[in-house]
């Protein structure tokens, strides 16, 4: 549920102002500039158009929850960047397990948050969910082991046959070689 909050003098702005609101939160965000230089290039442009001044507090709010916002996303970012590798097909069910540890801890960061019982269950609901999904990727993981397991069996099973239905030596490079193939037929 989002937080609400009064209307800041930037939201009260008319539609012909917002594409100047936005240079300066650009402004912002490449941090090249001082917030005191870009605060006074937007109250001109706004002048031009009939508007403003903005005072520096409320552009100090604005630019304080997209500096919250900005480090959020780049501490996801780097999250993220840190368990790229564990999302690669063959270790997808270790990729499970981290992303649901990570989305428990920000499910556990929210409920600190939650401002009523709803929001509470909620969290709680989705948090019971994220353990349901990561026992179901583990079931699924232990069955393609399992399988896996079972198909290498019969593999063996059927090349040992063939090597005692020839009744000659057989190099063990020949062996590997026949058992990949076997493998990979399906056995």
């Amino acid at each position: 549920m989002a937080e609400r909050r009064v209307l800041s003098s930037l939201d009260l702005l008319p539609e012909e102002c917002q594409d100047d609101v936005a240079w300066a939160l650009c402004q912002l965000n490449q941090r090249s500039r001082t917030q005191v230089d870009i605060l006074a290039d937007l109250n001109r442009r706004l002048a031009e158009k009939g508007q403003g001044p903005l005072s520096r507090s409320a552009f100090s709010r604005r630019n304080v929850r997209l500096k919250r916002r900005r480090d959020r996303l780049e501490e996801r970012s780097a999250i993220y960047a840190g368990i790229a590798e564990q999302l690669q097909p063959d270790k997808v069910g270790d990729a499970d397990v981290v992303l649901g540890e990570l989305i428990k801890t920000l499910i556990d960061d929210l409920l600190d948050e939650a401002k009523t019982t709803k929001q509470a269950q909620e969290l709680a609901a989705a948090y019971k969910n994220v353990v349901t999904g990561q026992q179901v990727s583990a079931d699924r993981r232990a069955t393609e082991n399992r399988r896996a397991a079972e198909k290498l069996d019969r593999t063996v099973e059927k090349v040992a046959e063939e090597v005692c239905r020839t009744g000659r030596p057989v190099d063990a490079g020949q062996v590997l070689e026949l058992i990949r193939k076997a493998y990979r037929e399906g056995a």
